[in-house]
């Protein structure tokens, strides 16, 4: 006799879900993930799935979301353990940037998934506002620059960064110099005691 499926909470179930999405794209990229594969390797019926994410871009919408605050978390945790200088918080910001690209490039392709969604966009903006808001924190105490002019350059070194992290997954740059050319980018552009 089959033992009965283990019943969980409706927000562990959520988990669930996304834990078997993200394994999904990492393993079959982001073409692979819809409604009905998730239910598939989550070993649930369609209509769970359904009810949690609605639609594929519910789903894909839900996934980045996770994935960024992944991210955020990683980055948080590494500065609270970082020097309080500007070159250790601008290396470290560097290296839990790289951490992400390269160890979940999951996230790169869920991104692309949502290119041209109007909804995905506007929670893309604001997650970055988040992030920004992250690393002008961080950098506020080594910048002589207003708070508006330091949260603007740090959406531009995050530009350069996604520009860089493009290299270092095409295998054109190493981690150690795409964490150098970042570092060198924030020092030189955003922490200037």
């Amino acid at each position: 006799m089959t033992p009965a499926p283990i019943r969980l909470s409706k927000q562990a179930r959520r988990e669930q879900l996304l834990d078997a999405a993200v394994g999904i794209v990492r393993t079959r990229g982001s073409d692979g993930l819809t409604l009905v594969t998730l239910a598939e390797a989550a070993g649930v019926s369609r209509p769970i799935v359904y009810d949690h994410f609605g639609t594929r871009t519910g789903l894909l919408l839900e996934v980045y979301r996770r994935l960024d605050e992944r991210h955020r978390a990683a980055l948080i945790e590494a500065l609270e353990a970082a020097e309080p200088t500007a070159d250790a918080i601008a290396h470290v910001m560097s290296t839990a940037y790289f951490a992400c690209a390269t160890d979940m490039p999951e996230f790169a392709a869920v991104s692309a998934a949502l290119k041209g969604n109007p909804e995905a966009e506007a929670m893309q903006h604001e997650l970055l506002e988040e992030y920004v808001k992250v690393m002008a924190a961080a950098l506020a105490p080594h910048s002589r620059l207003p708070r508006e002019a330091l949260q603007l350059r740090c959406i531009g070194v995050l530009g350069a960064a996604e520009a860089i992290a493009t290299e270092l997954n095409l295998q054109r740059a190493t981690a150690a110099d795409a964490i150098a050319a970042l570092t060198d980018l924030i020092v030189g552009n955003v922490a200037r005691e």
